[in-house]
């Protein structure tokens, strides 16, 4: 694990640097790049992060169904509610992918 939180502070050092050297620019070609990266990576992120919550909250939810399988009502109707929160916030993230991506 410490190895992953290594490659990913050095990828974001990397691209920190990219993206402070691309606003030294003027406004043109660097600056468009900059949007663009910011667009794919800000859905990416958001891609990972809600299949990472869904994951975990599906998983959770069908342990205690399989633990106690009486109260599988009472557990689906929260984790479909939780599961459509967090597909709410990956569609905004994509909204704002789309509006950046407008901007290029």
């Amino acid at each position: 694990m410490r190895k992953v939180w290594t490659t990913g502070m050095l990828a974001a050092v990397v691209l920190l640097t990219t993206v402070s050297t691309a606003f030294a620019q003027e406004a043109g070609e660097g600056a468009r790049g900059v949007i663009a990266l910011a667009a794919g990576l800000g859905i990416g992120i958001a891609a990972v992060g809600a299949a990472l919550g869904q994951g975990r909250a599906v998983a959770a939810a069908m342990e205690s169904i399989g633990r106690n399988p009486n109260s599988a009502d009472r557990i689906q109707t929260p984790m479909i509610i939780g599961i459509a929160f967090i597909e709410a916030l990956a569609i905004y993230a994509l909204v704002i992918a789309f509006t950046l991506s407008g901007k290029v």
